[in-house]
């Protein structure tokens, strides 16, 4: 017999919604977020949006830049390994990154958490390391959204997405119309993968039976999917004294479609870049992608980052000093290439053995 429902009292919470636990929520990361207050924003919560001022920030003229990202199926590793912790400094990155290409200083950051059902003090983890992010770029977290919507995640799953505005002075923005011929290439290196090509990873743990639990092949003190889930790194505070010095021409964000789609992005007519494989080592992680994956060097030019997260066009007189600026904050320059005369886009090119090729390689994209 079917249940008689008609006498039934429903509430939001019998349907697998509970207020209470996003009260508890807000009340839990009121703490977290007070703690990414900078001058514009008091990182206040619990209001309909969030109130910036850019003239109590500095800024005089500030043309605004907006950025939005999510971290992609390096989720699903989080979720599967109880990994929860850094995927939020991730969302950042992948949203300030963007934003200093544009020679913008983040300034507040929003984000959207959705789930089926809050529990376990998940959601309490992910955004702390939201709020973690917020610190390492200088941007204050002024509000969000969490959502838990029965029936739309499978038990345990989880996603999220963050929106970003930073500010630069008018005229002083980042274009990639200073790019010429003869200036050179500088990479900073990554953290990892960062947060693109895991579908391909996610792929390869799933039919090579990689036991992520256990200290990884290359690196026998720590476990692989504490590797595989270290966190993209944060560039902003590095790079923003070399922008405001005038010496960077352009920055591309290296992320999905790697170095051969993403460096052309901030090029204009006439200047092509080629990208010397032979002039950094390869990370052991990338050489174990590779080789566990028999991945071509042309296809891990445009899926992975290849151990550069961040690439500068400058002046071949300038690079001196912007690599000691970079250096003594913590960065690693690489000389990744250069840039030619010709059509709009990128070559990426190695020696026989570079990349575990067999023979001289390249590969090539126009924009």
């Amino acid at each position: 017999m079917s249940k008689d429902t008609s006498q039934e009292s429903y509430t939001y919470a019998g349907a697998g919604v509970s207020i209470e636990a996003g009260n508890a929520l807000v009340k839990a990361i009121g703490p977290l977020v007070k703690a990414t207050a900078r001058p514009g924003a008091d990182s206040e919560i619990g209001g309909f949006g969030g109130f910036f001022d850019p003239k109590a920030a500095g800024y005089k003229d500030p043309l605004l830049v907006a950025a939005n990202d999510g971290v992609g199926t390096k989720l699903k590793l989080a979720i599967d390994h109880d990994r929860h912790d850094t995927v939020g400094i991730d969302l950042v990155a992948m949203c300030v990154n963007d934003l200093i290409v544009q020679g913008a200083e983040p300034l507040f950051f929003l984000d959207y958490f959705a789930t089926g059902k809050l529990e376990n003090g998940v959601a309490e983890r992910v955004i702390a390391g939201i709020a973690e992010g917020c610190k390492m770029a200088g941007c204050a977290l002024i509000g969000g959204e969490t959502a838990e919507m029965p029936g739309m995640y499978a038990e345990g799953d989880y996603d999220l997405a963050g929106f970003c505005v930073g500010a630069v002075e008018r005229g002083e923005q980042l274009t990639g119309e200073k790019v010429a011929p003869g200036m050179v290439l500088l990479g900073l290196a990554s953290s990892g993968v960062h947060s693109n090509g895991y579908s391909l990873v996610r792929r390869l743990a799933a039919d090579k039976g990689w036991k992520l639990d256990r200290p990884a092949l290359f690196d026998n003190e720590r476990l692989l999917i504490d590797i595989l889930i270290e966190p993209t790194r944060i560039y902003v505070k590095s790079l923003l004294g070399p922008i405001r010095s005038g010496r960077i021409a352009a920055l591309a964000h290296i992320t999905g479609g790697g170095l051969l789609e993403n460096i052309p992005r901030v090029l204009p007519e006439g200047a092509h870049a080629v990208v010397d494989a032979d002039g950094w080592e390869q990370p052991r992680l990338m050489a174990f992608l590779q080789a566990q994956g028999n991945i071509e060097p042309e296809e891990m030019a445009r899926t992975f980052n290849c151990g550069v997260g961040m690439v500068l066009a400058i002046a071949e007189g300038d690079a001196g000093e912007v690599t000691a600026m970079l250096e003594e904050a913590g960065e690693t320059v690489l000389h990744v290439g250069r840039i030619e005369t010709g059509e709009r886009g990128c070559t990426v090119r190695g020696s026989a053995g570079t990349w575990s090729a067999k023979g001289d390689w390249e590969a090539r994209h126009l924009a």
